[in-house]
Parts: structure tokens; sequence; C-alpha cells
């Protein structure tokens, strides 16, 4: 059945399910142009209202998945991947592919920029200095079998429907909805040939999915269509009641994963989902008989300098510096202003509203609010204290990095309003929250 784009928009603005023809001839459109931005802003926030069914959901993910190349990989060895839902401070993608790599597996990983509140591997990966962040796919594949891993976005190849309706969504407040987040992680996955998918569902304060069950609602629909489609696949929930690493803001973010995959800086709960989604993935693609193994080879990699030297492989082979690993400071932009945020009383921190400091780096001028907008790499929020952590005059709440005075102060009173400082001692939620499969 072809429909006319705005009869599918009224359709499913109405309530009614789509066939799985008529999405593919509007996700056809989209891509040749013949539907205009404003018609994809309208179906996002009919699908955000009115939602869709797991038919629906499997039609609209093939036919992202199908609006450009689709990769088959001929490599001695697994081809696996992980995707986070995204959240704050999580930069777990630039440490866990090379580590994934150095134990055998085969890492082709697209990534998206920043969506919503949320930080961007993309983005993270353009602050480093003539580093490709999208090749084409010849380039892609040689990396990839070359290193064993390749952290890119989208080429205009891959999925090229998904990109343009994720630029919309960031911008439409329609990024929450769970149709359109399963459809368009797997789109992309699907189009990489992958031979199995981790997937980082996140819940907290700082997700898309704020509840728990929610998050599990997600990560039960990927899983569902995923491996209805022929991916392997299986997801764990994660925490992101905080942020996930002490540091939010693109090129903040690349010097922390340098830091972590050279021991110079390694904190327990960042390194505990790293390990875990690593562990999954290693034994999805049957390098590791179980979790417990994998995680002590993933160890492994880390102590021997193994991860540290294929991620720097990857970055040169890339286009990027070739000492970045070991003078990161030389190539990644530095913001001239740097401000301790002090909190107006002492004590505990007892919470933090997550999404609010992912908020103030936009703010700074570290992501966007329309797809046209630039980013300043050198912005961003340093020394986050976590929940439970001592905050005082001499223990601030965090460091901002900014392009002014001005910006730092909005930063400062946005970061002081995000933290709920008491004299309690606080119980921390465990960073692994559950499992899907």
């Amino acid at each position: 059945m072809t429909l006319l784009p705005q009869e599918l928009i009224r359709l499913k603005r109405d309530g009614h399910a789509l066939p799985p023809e008529a999405i593919e001839a509007f996700i056809l459109g989209l891509t040749e142009g013949r539907v205009t931005e404003g018609q994809a802003a309208a179906f996002a926030m009919a699908v955000f209202f009115r939602g869709l069914s797991l038919p629906e959901r499997v039609a609209l993910t093939r036919a992202m998945m199908r609006s450009g190349t689709v990769l088959d990989w001929d490599l001695p060895g697994p081809v696996v991947d992980k995707h986070s839902t995204g959240g704050v401070g999580d930069t777990v993608s630039l440490p866990l592919a090379p580590m994934v790599a150095a134990c055998g597996g085969f890492v082709p990983m697209i990534a998206g920029r920043g969506l919503g509140h949320t930080g961007g591997t993309l983005d993270k990966l353009d602050s480093i200095p003539g580093y490709v962040s999208q090749p084409d796919v010849e380039l892609f594949r040689r990396v990839t079998r070359a290193v064993g891993c390749a952290v890119i976005g989208q080429t205009p190849d891959l999925a090229p429907a998904d990109r343009r309706l994720y630029a919309i969504r960031d911008v439409t407040g329609t990024v929450e909805s769970l149709d359109l987040i399963t459809a368009s992680i797997l789109a992309k996955k699907l189009a990489a040939g992958l031979q199995g998918l981790v997937m980082d569902v996140k819940a907290g304060s700082g997700a898309f999915m704020a509840r728990t069950d929610e998050a599990y609602g997600l990560a039960e629909s990927l899983v569902t269509v995923a491996n209805g489609a022929g991916m392997p696949t299986r997801a764990l929930l994660t925490d992101m009641d905080q942020p996930l690493a002490s540091v939010a803001g693109n090129a903040a973010e690349v010097t922390y994963a340098i830091d972590y995959l050279t021991g110079r800086r390694r904190e327990p709960r960042f390194h505990a989902v790293t390990l875990a989604l690593g562990a999954e993935m290693l034994v999805l693609g049957g390098l590791s008989p179980d979790t417990t193994e994998a995680a002590a080879r993933l160890e492994k990699t880390l102590a021997s300098g193994r991860a540290a030297e294929t991620f720097s492989r990857m970055v040169a082979a890339l286009g990027g510096p070739t000492d970045l690993v070991a003078h990161p400071e030389r190539h990644l932009a530095a913001a001239p202003v740097t401000r301790p945020v002090v909190p107006p009383q002492g004590g505990r921190v007892a919470a933090i509203a997550t999404r609010a400091i992912g908020v103030a780096v936009i703010g700074l001028g570290g992501g966007r609010t329309r797809p046209e907008d630039s980013i300043d790499h050198a912005v961003g929020i340093t020394d986050l204290a976590p929940v439970g952590a001592e905050v005082g005059p001499d223990r601030p709440l965090a460091v901002v990095h900014a392009r002014s005075e001005a910006a730092a102060a909005r930063a400062e009173a946005e970061i002081v309003a995000a933290y709920q400082v008491g004299s309690e001692v606080v119980a921390e939620r465990k960073v692994i929250l559950g499992r899907v499969e």
C-alpha cells in the first residue's frame, strides 16, 4: 500500500497501525527528499504519542537499514559491537572497542552525535585533530580489518534515512520515543553487518528512560526486534542516576578515555560498566566461555597496554595524531576559562539531577539546539563529585571549562542547582541494574 506522507501521518496520529509497505515508502521518500523535514517531524511526534506495534517497529527498522549500504564482513574473528542509549559522562565506547579488539574481536562501531542532553561519541571523536570520523566505506573496512576496530559516525552510505530522522528528533522533543530509539539504533547496527550486539540501556535521572521499568521495556524492545531480524543481541541495564564518568564534554571525555586506557585514572563505576559490556561482547562472539573469564581477559589488555596501543593505532589509521595517547594535551583543545563550582553548603552529595549536567554542557556550547549548530569541543565540566562524596569550600562540586566568564557563571549556577547536598550518608545505587537476553 502506498500512502501520501500526510495520509500516513494522519493514520498514525489517529492511532491506526501502519502497513509495512507504507512505512517502507515513507522512509524511501525521506531518503530521496520527497518527504519534507516538517512531515518527518510530524511523523516522529505521532509515533511518540501513539507508539508502534512490534511488526511496525520491525518494518521501520528494516526500512531504515535498507535505505543505504548493508555491509558484509569476511574477517578472521567475530564481528561484534556495543551501543549505549545515551547518558552523561558515558565515554565507554572509546576504550571498549580497542579492548575487545585486543581480545580478538572485530568492532566496526557506528556511533552517533549528541542527542538531546546526552553526549555523542561522534562529537567526541571530532575533537581529535585530523580524525576522519565519517570515512567512506572502504576506509572503514580497511581500518577495521587492520586494527580490529574503527569507531566512526554514519557514513553517507549507511542508513541515511536514520541520519536524517535522528537530527530531526534531536530538536523536536521526540528523542525519548521507545519505538524511534529502537529503530534508530538497530538500523545502523544491522547495516553494519554485525554478528552480535550488546546494548547498554541506561536508567535514571540522566537517561532517556528515567524509570527502571521503562528501561526494561526499551531493552526488551531492542533485544526482541534485533533477534527477530537475525542479529543475536543482549542488553544490560546500567545506572544513569549520576554521571558515569567524572567529566562531561567532548575533548574532556577523550582525555578521560585515554587516562582510563593508560591507567592514569580508572574510576570504579566506569570500569565496572566497561568490563561488564566487554565481557558480554566476548561471550556473544564466542571468544570466552563466560563473563568471568572474559572480564579477566579484558583486564589483561589494560594491564599489558595492548588496549591503549590498539586505540592509538585506530586514531592514527583514521588520520589522527600518532602520539595522542602519549600527549593528549598537545592535540585536544582546552577552554580559556576554568572555574571551580563551590557548593553553598558543605556535606555529602545525596543526589544529582544528571540531565541538568548534560544541559549545562550544551549551554556552554558543547552540544546542539539545532541540527546545523557547531560544537565547541573545548568546553565541558570535569571533576564532577559523585553521589556520596564530601563537598565543601575545598572540595568543589565540579570544575567548569568555558569560553567566557559569563558562560562559566551560567554553568556554575546550573550545576549548583543540579546537586542535592546533605549531611546523611547515602547508599549508592548499583551500577549494573539488570540483564535482558
